[in-house]
């Protein structure tokens, strides 16, 4: 049934343009307002290097990615999860493929080319764009006040749909701007915090200088989280001037954020054989070296060299090297010591924002009926690989469902 009615959906990321593109589907008028000068901004920056638009693995295994928040997150996922994600950007004429860690890319692996696709469909359907538009809360009848270029813009819509990111990467508008708007009417709303962030540690002057900006491959981290669990990943991260980053240190960011908010610091445990056990590590070490260099014997017995030997040494004194059993125990436990989260601002995503216990099944705030949210801002996080961004299409697919099943039955 047709929908004679005006939505405003307010950010133009991709759970906005979601949200505006099931309003239209379902013959609402939808005016778009985004802050910045042009839509997507943070999507293209996020594509860069190639859009990860999603991931392949098995579902149950998908949505453990979400923690503590994978019962909500789960009914949105299964209306729209990875495979209908690479099913609807293929009615763009965009054709993904699943890569060698089984996450899923454009095979042009840009993210603008399906941008464009995705605003031509949308505006042939009827979406009003407005740029430059910073929503800056309501009036007092109700009205969505906006700063513009022109001056203050006050709109009134029959529902509203907000999509305004969180609290990382504000020069693309993911400024948390909103939370006090929100706070400000009674709606609940989790302190942001960096997610997919790097971490602190003082590296001595010697490190950084020679090993700053290097990758550190085929390793596995552990700790122990504030509530006594134990995780464990495998990757690769990069040593940066300030300590850490990179894809296996962001699969732990929010015990290791949360962990220093309890303890003050966190100790990481890095293997830097994870393909040997203790027994073979402590013999290849212990073996006979002869005339080699410990530095020649680590790299021919374990193929350990470079910023793995810097990081040892960093662990280690010169006499605590030349003892195999501690020397082998450290190549298996390696202790980092993480100070700090990088500020919010560094972040790839952050977590925190509007909990699912502020809005309905339908993704309305229930302090404001007519008022959705969806994307970043609401309270959940997850990690790089096509998780951010496939739950931020299915929370705005799920808030434009929400807000045209209120503008067909509250009218």
């Amino acid at each position: 049934m047709a929908v004679a009615a005006c939505a405003a959906v307010i950010g133009g990321g991709p759970a906005g343009l979601m949200a505006a593109e099931m309003l239209l589907a379902g013959g609402a008028e939808v005016d778009l307002y985004d802050a910045m000068p042009s839509v997507g901004r943070k999507f293209l920056l996020a594509g860069k290097g190639g859009l990860n638009i999603t991931h392949a693995e098995a579902a149950e295994k998908f949505l453990l990615r979400y923690g503590a928040r994978r019962s909500q997150i789960a009914p949105l996922l299964q209306d729209f999860g990875a495979q209908q994600l690479r099913s609807w950007a293929q009615g763009l004429g965009i054709e993904t493929f699943v890569g060698s860690s089984q996450r899923v890319f454009p095979k042009e692996m840009k993210a603008a080319p399906l941008l464009r696709a995705w605003l031509h469909r949308l505006r042939a359907a009827g979406l009003r764009i407005h740029a430059r538009h910073r929503w800056t809360g309501w009036s007092d009848d109700g009205g969505l006040r906006f700063a513009t270029p022109a001056g203050e813009k006050i709109i009134h819509a029959d529902c509203s749909v907000l999509a305004l990111g969180g609290g990382s990467w504000a020069r693309l508008g993911s400024d948390g701007a909103w939370v006090p708007l929100l706070a400000a009417r009674g709606v609940a709303v989790a302190p942001l915090l960096p997610s997919n962030c790097g971490f602190e540690i003082a590296w001595s002057t010697h490190f950084r200088e020679h090993f700053a900006g290097q990758p550190v491959k085929a390793v596995a981290a552990t700790l122990s989280d504030a509530q006594g669990i134990t995780h464990r990943r495998q990757g690769e991260f990069t040593v940066s001037d300030y300590g850490l980053e990179g894809s296996l240190v962001y699969a732990l960011s929010a015990p290791l954020r949360d962990c220093i908010a309890v303890r003050g610091s966190v100790t990481l445990q890095l293997d830097l054989a994870p393909d040997k056990d203790p027994a073979r590590v402590l013999a290849e070490v212990s073996h006979p070296r002869g005339s080699r260099s410990l530095s020649s014997h680590l790299q021919g017995r374990l193929g350990i060299k470079g910023v793995k030997a810097g990081l040892l040494r960093e662990a280690l004194n010169a006499a605590e090297m030349r003892d195999p059993q501690r020397l082998a125990a450290t190549i298996k436990a390696l202790p980092l010591r993480l100070a700090a989260a990088r500020p919010l601002d560094e972040a790839i995503s952050s977590a925190g924002g509007v909990p699912f216990e502020a809005l309905d099944e339908q993704l309305m705030l229930r302090e404001l009926p007519g008022v959705f949210c969806a994307g970043e801002m609401l309270d959940w996080e997850a990690p790089t690989g096509g998780y951010l961004l496939t739950a931020c299409f299915a929370t705005g697919r799920a808030a434009g469902t929400g807000a045209l099943q209120w503008l067909r039955t509250s009218r």
